[in-house]
C-alpha cells in the first residue's frame, strides 16, 4: 500500500541580478550556466529533458525538466526519495521554480520556488531547514557571475576536510588563517588575490582575480555528529585554469586537513 504524501514543504525566495532576461536564462537554464554558479550540472535543454547535479560519490541528483518557457520561467523536479535513500512512495518529487522578470536598469529579478510534500517525519523538516542556509548562498555566486564572467564557461576547484568539534570555531580557524576580511576588503589567499565579495553566516565569497580570475567560496558547516567541514569551491574562468586546478586543488585539500583549531 502506498504512503499518501500530505505533508507540504515550500521554500521562495527573490534575487536581483545584473543583465538581460536572456543572459540571466542562459545561467540558469543551460548546463554551462549552472555548472558556473552552482554545481557540475548535466541538462537536456527542453521540456521533458533529463537533468543532474552532481554533488559528489553516490549523491549525485538525478530529475528531469517539467517547465520551458525561455527565457521567462523553468520548472524541473529532482528524485528527493532517491536523494535520500528512502522509500520512493513516501516523498513527492522536488519540484523546482525559477521565473525571470526583467526590471528597468539592466537587471533582472529571479524568483525561486521549491516544494515538496512529505508523510511529516522528524528527518525531513531537518532537510527543510537546512535547504534554504545551504542553496540560498549560490545564488550570490550567480549575481556575481552575471556581473563579471557572464556566459562564460567554469572550471571547478574543490576541497574539504571534516575536523571533530564545533563549526563555529572552525570557521574562526578559517577566516583567521586565510586573513579573510570584511566585504570590500582586498584578499591574498593562499596566493590568490581577490576581493571579499559577501560575508555571510560561516561563508565568504571571493571575487579572485589573480593569478586566475573566478570566484571562490570558503565555509564551513556543521555535519550534526559532533564534526564540521570546511571547505572551498571554487568557479575559474580562463584558459589555463585547468592548469591552476591540478596543482592547487592536492593543496588545498591538505592544507584543509592539517588545519589547527583551538580545543
Amino acid at each position: 500500500m502506498s504512503t499518501i504524501t500530505n505533508v507540504p514543504y515550500r521554500l521562495e525566495f527573490s534575487v536581483e541580478v545584473p543583465g538581460t532576461p536572456e543572459q540571466v536564462w542562459d545561467a540558469i537554464a543551460t548546463a554551462k550556466g549552472m555548472s558556473a554558479w552552482f554545481g557540475p550540472t548535466e541538462l537536456e535543454e527542453h521540456e521533458g529533458g533529463s537533468l543532474r547535479f552532481v554533488m559528489g560519490p553516490e549523491m549525485d541528483s538525478t530529475g528531469q525538466v517539467t517547465g520551458w518557457e525561455p527565457p521567462r520561467r523553468l520548472v524541473y523536479e529532482e528524485d528527493w526519495a532517491a536523494l535520500m535513500g528512502k522509500d520512493p512512495e513516501s516523498l513527492s518529487p522536488l519540484t523546482s521554480e525559477f521565473v525571470v522578470e526583467a526590471k528597468s536598469g539592466g537587471t533582472c529579478v529571479v524568483r525561486v520556488t521549491s516544494s515538496g510534500f512529505g508523510i511529516g517525519a522528524d528527518w525531513e523538516q531537518e532537510w527543510w531547514d537546512t535547504l534554504a542556509p545551504g542553496w540560498m548562498p549560490f545564488f550570490d555566486n550567480l549575481r556575481l557571475y552575471l556581473a563579471h564572467f557572464p556566459g562564460q564557461e567554469a572550471t571547478h576547484l574543490e576541497a574539504a576536510a571534516t575536523h571533530p568539534g564545533d563549526p563555529e570555531a572552525l570557521w574562526s580557524a578559517l577566516r583567521t588563517s586565510l586573513g579573510l576580511g570584511d566585504e570590500g576588503a582586498t584578499v591574498d589567499v593562499r596566493g590568490a588575490t581577490g576581493t571579499v565579495e559577501r560575508v555571510g553566516e560561516r561563508q565568504t565569497l571571493i571575487r579572485l582575480t589573480a593569478p586566475v580570475p573566478g570566484m571562490l567560496s570558503v565555509y564551513s558547516w556543521g555535519m550534526g555528529d559532533g564534526t564540521a567541514t570546511a571547505g572551498v569551491r571554487a568557479y575559474l574562468f580562463s584558459a589555463d585554469a585547468a592548469d591552476y586546478v591540478r596543482s592547487e586543488e592536492p593543496a588545498w585539500q591538505a592544507w584543509l586537513q592539517g588545519l589547527s583549531v583551538p580545543a
